[in-house]
């Protein structure tokens, strides 16, 4: 079922949308259908899980942080994580680069725009995003690298609503992107709103529940 689902989701989308499966609470075997069926990237939100993970599965796997980034664990993923969704403060692009540093590797990551009116969502405004990006301090910076904007829309069934913050996202997107060759991912829409997100211009999709089932908490 999960192999058919991706195939599914893989003819129902352009070319340029990278999908990522969403596989946190997901068993090992899930992900290797997944796996089998010729994909790669996955993500998880906690990173204990992700590096249990990482150790037990294939080494080919694009292994996606996209919960929200407590800077004292980056440490654990730094060796191997190959995108991080979420970032939403100064703090942790400083511990990301230092941590870089000490793995010799330059680690990528998206900053959380904030678009929803919502509490429970986290993420940065706009103007603090820009005021990161081009600060002389980021630039300096070696081991970590911003690659575009996360972005979560509100949880509701009115699409004018999501697509208006999408259509947010996507503009600020476009403003930076035209300062900078390395932003280029634009990481919106899930399970129950990728389609209005790629109408908005997402190129990076992250489903878990179209793919795998309802999740298991």
């Amino acid at each position: 079922m999960i192999d058919k689902n991706i195939n599914k989701i893989r003819s129902d989308i352009p070319n340029y949308v990278e999908l990522i499966a969403i596989s946190k609470t997901k068993p090992n075997e899930d992900i290797m259908k997944a796996y089998m069926n010729g994909h790669r990237s996955f993500g998880e939100n906690k990173i204990q899980e992700m590096s249990i993970k990482f150790e037990e599965l294939p080494k080919d796997i694009i292994w996606h942080m996209v919960g929200h980034v407590q800077s004292n664990k980056i440490k654990y993923m730094a060796p191997y994580v190959n995108l991080i969704h979420g970032v939403d403060s100064f703090k942790s692009i400083k511990i990301i680069n230092k941590e870089g540093q000490k793995n010799n590797r330059i680690l990528n990551c998206l900053l959380q725009l904030k678009i929803s009116e919502e509490d429970s969502k986290f993420g940065l405004e706009a103007n603090s995003i820009k005021k990161i990006i081009f600060s002389d301090e980021y630039d300096q910076m070696k081991n970590v690298k911003i690659r575009g904007i996360m972005a979560m829309a509100t949880n509701t069934k009115n699409k004018d609503i999501i697509r208006n913050e999408f259509i947010y996202a996507k503009h600020i997107f476009d403003e930076i992107s035209a300062m900078d060759n390395n932003f280029e991912i634009l990481s919106m829409g899930m399970s129950n709103d990728y389609h209005i997100a790629i109408e908005c211009g997402s190129n990076m999709i992250r489903l878990g529940s179209l793919i795998f089932g309802e999740r298991n908490y």
